[in-house]
């Protein structure tokens, strides 16, 4: 699957942390992801809200102006299809990829247990699918590498309070 954004287009993407990332970096987690190891964003505001409050206390959802590069590897999933879940499957299980950036649907707790229970052949393809079909819709970008950062350039940081 080859990107279907235009390269050219500058956009607003968000990061819900605990802590204001003026300077992103890529950090090694101890779970892998849904697109492997990277530096995760969203176009969506209202999903880094709930990123930054999943823990309890003050979070912050972070704004960058995104400046993609031409020259970058980029993957981009438009949807949920076959070569999603495969891919998502391959990364959860530790397999690492050579883009600079993937983008798709995000694999959240609830679709990551459907994901486990197909990787475990607990459920068919067919079964996955008519599960995740009414999910809202979510979006991700993973920055893999040092060079797709540079495409961000932080805006501000917004403070919010986890009611957990």
């Amino acid at each position: 699957m080859e990107a279907t954004r235009n390269m050219d287009d500058n956009v607003v993407l968000y990061h819900g942390s605990r802590e204001i990332e003026a300077t992103p970096e890529i950090r090694v987690g101890r779970y892998q992801k849904d697109f492997s190891i990277g530096f995760y964003c969203t176009a969506l505001q209202e999903q880094a809200r709930r990123w930054a409050t999943r823990f309890p206390g003050r979070g912050y959802v972070n704004m960058y102006e995104y400046r993609p590069r031409p020259n970058l590897q980029t993957l981009v999933f438009p949807e949920m299809t076959e070569e999603w879940l495969d891919f998502i499957v391959a990364s959860r299980l530790g397999r690492r990829h050579e883009y600079d950036s993937v983008e798709g649907p995000v694999a959240n707790d609830v679709i990551f247990n459907y994901v486990q229970n197909f990787v475990d052949g607990k459920i068919s393809r067919e079964a996955f699918w008519a599960l995740v079909k009414f999910k809202r819709p979510t979006h991700q970008i993973c920055l893999c590498t040092s060079r797709a950062l540079e495409s961000l350039c932080f805006i501000n940081a917004t403070e919010v309070i986890s009611e957990k």
